[in-house]
């Protein structure tokens, strides 16, 4: 799957992931309103108003962008109804040919890290079926537990073909009171890339590994040593526009070659219809807006890349 990433971002010029991660406020009123009229103010009526805000993002940008990363903790907050709408958003993007990225950050040991591998990327065996849950692309990853909490990832991607990414260093402020903490004169999150290099080595693709990494744009001069340190995996970079990240900061994340790195933003981009720059295109005109914030930001990435 990484070698479908990589095509993709090739084909479009954009090294860019939309996230999908839906709230009530970034959902336009006149989705909700039509959800609440034919179900009532219920979760049901939440589910069904994601799912058509969803379906409307994925059909204005699946030829703009090679991949999107549904947020699991946005559907899970609304219940069965919310699940249901993340997996239909998951199997619509692929129909769609985008790469999807479950961000679930899972992190877990032995049987327990296996079913959640199984459950995001593999498949079961149900009498002569072979069935499959959600069946993500890529999922991320919580490392924290050691190889015991990855190994059963990296056993799953290998019989599926896919991937994951590792978190090394998240993009979030108080992300150094234990990522940056030193032992032996180094950080805990360069402890952590150089075994994220270690696993991916062996698992690769043609170019790069099925295992790659999560490095916020908040942290460009970490985003420099991790590009050293793991030259075979795809970083995946959070923290692009509304966690304040810009063009300028993502160019040490990529390698010469322009690939290597693949930025995420979320509110920045579903939620562009609210942002003044873009108020001209209105509720109704949410898709619309979206498609302008992806192709600015394609630009910006561009500009700064050279």
């Amino acid at each position: 799957m990484i070698n479908k990433l990589v095509a993709g971002i090739k084909k479009t010029g954009a090294p860019i992931v939309v996230g999908l991660d839906p709230t009530m406020k970034l959902i336009p009123k006149h989705i909700m309103e039509k959800a609440i009229r034919e179900y009532g103010p219920s979760l049901d009526a939440a589910g069904a108003a994601i799912w058509e805000y969803n379906k409307g993002l994925i059909d204005a940008i699946c030829e703009l962008v090679p991949a999107v990363k549904p947020q699991i903790a946005m559907y899970e907050q609304f219940g069965i109804p919310g699940l249901v709408a993340f997996d239909k958003t998951v199997k619509y993007a692929k129909q769609k040919g985008l790469v999807v990225i479950g961000d679930v950050k899972r992190g877990d040991i032995g049987s327990t890290s296996t079913a959640y591998a199984i459950g995001h990327l593999g498949s079961v065996q149900i009498g002569d079926k072979v069935c499959r849950a959600f069946d993500e692309d890529f999922a991320t990853v919580n490392p924290y537990l050691g190889s015991d909490g990855i190994n059963p990832f990296i056993d799953v991607c290998r019989e599926e073909k896919k991937g994951i990414f590792v978190l090394v260093k998240t993009s979030n402020p108080s992300s150094g009171e234990f990522q940056d903490k030193e032992f032996e004169g180094e950080t805990l999150y360069s402890m952590v890339a150089k075994q994220v290099a270690k696993w991916g080595e062996t698992l690769m693709g043609d170019d790069y590994s099925y295992v790659g990494a999560v490095v916020g744009a908040t942290y460009p001069e970490v985003g420099m040593a991790m590009r050293k340190v793991m030259p075979k995996s795809y970083i995946l970079v959070p923290g692009y526009g509304a966690q304040g990240g810009k063009g300028k900061d993502l160019v040490h994340f990529f390698n010469e070659d322009g690939l290597g790195a693949i930025v995420n933003s979320s509110r920045g981009i579903i939620g562009a219809y609210q942002n003044e720059k873009y108020a001209s295109f209105g509720d109704e005109g949410y898709a619309d807006a979206a498609v302008m914030a992806v192709k600015d930001m394609k630009e910006d990435i561009a500009s700064a890349l050279g």
